[in-house]
């Protein structure tokens, strides 16, 4: 039985981190984007996309770290995304930033679907992973309305 609670922890930490990589590639894609724009457009993008991502970023790898540390498992570090192609459009860049957001709460809601955070018994990681979420759920509207209001 230990053997396979311990399987889980580790297949929960390790998902937690595939997400927290999608979340880490869609903040370079919105940092290219905001590089690309003037500075009222840009300060929109970092208020409306850049920010919730950012604090979600932020959550997942604590929620990663605490929850490593809990179950006795190593924790990882995460480096930093690669920068996109600078020659991507603003668009193409969101269009990343949106997909790789939308990936990574497909594998966090795999995980709360499955019922793992609730079998190995962590309340701190499944508040966690609700709270990531409830960070990115806006991002596809509010990246849709920052597309329809560039070049006006």
């Amino acid at each position: 039985m230990a053997y396979v609670t311990a399987q889980a922890r580790q297949e929960l930490l390790d998902a937690v981190a595939e997400a927290t990589d999608r979340i880490g590639v869609a903040l370079a894609a919105l940092g290219a984007a905001y590089e690309q724009l003037d500075e009222p457009t840009g300060d929109r993008l970092e208020e409306l996309l850049f920010r919730p991502v950012q604090v979600a970023y932020g959550r997942a790898k604590r929620t990663h770290a605490g929850f490593a540390e809990r179950s006795g498992l190593p924790p990882r570090a995460f480096e930093p995304a690669p920068p996109p192609n600078s020659a991507r459009s603003v668009k193409e860049l969101l269009d990343t930033a949106v997909d790789a957001v939308g990936a990574a709460d497909a594998e966090l809601v795999t995980l709360q679907d499955s019922m793992m955070p609730v079998e190995v018994g962590d309340a701190e990681l499944r508040a966690g992973l609700a709270d990531i979420r409830e960070h990115l759920g806006h991002l596809r509207t509010q990246a849709r309305e920052l597309v329809r209001g560039l070049g006006r």
